[in-house]
């Protein structure tokens, strides 16, 4: 998914805020649902961050085009394992793994047959 820095996204020089490239981040996951006419939500579960890992390798700055890319790793009964990297051209600026579990009202809940197929799509 490419998508700009905006003024918003920086700090007072000018440099991406580093909380920024989790929401890139999590808004990368969310546009992999509703460009496949998908929801990130299911019978009312919908996946929560457990675990980040996260490491900053390089700076984006105002006005650059940056790619976030995902691949899941790791497909369980409850949970997937999450990469993502942020690329300002063909260079890596940012990557994290994330732990994400399914839920339903504050529990952990089963990914549904539906969703654990589409989740296999997306490079397992």
């Amino acid at each position: 998914m490419l998508m700009r820095v905006y003024y918003d996204d920086t700090d007072a020089g000018g440099i991406v805020y580093h909380a920024n490239y989790l929401k890139y981040c999590e808004r990368a996951r969310s546009e992999l649902f509703f460009e496949a006419g998908r929801t990130p939500t299911a019978d009312g579960a919908h996946f929560v961050v457990k675990h980040i890992d996260a490491e900053f390798i390089k700076s984006a700055k105002l006005g650059d085009m940056i790619e976030v890319r995902h691949k899941v790793v790791n497909l369980k009964f409850t949970s997937m394992q999450l990469y993502q990297s942020i690329w300002l051209d063909d260079v890596k600026i940012f990557e994290m793994t994330s732990t994400l579990v399914f839920a339903k009202k504050g529990k952990i809940v089963k990914i549904d047959d539906d969703m654990r197929e589409f989740l296999i799509s997306l490079h397992l």
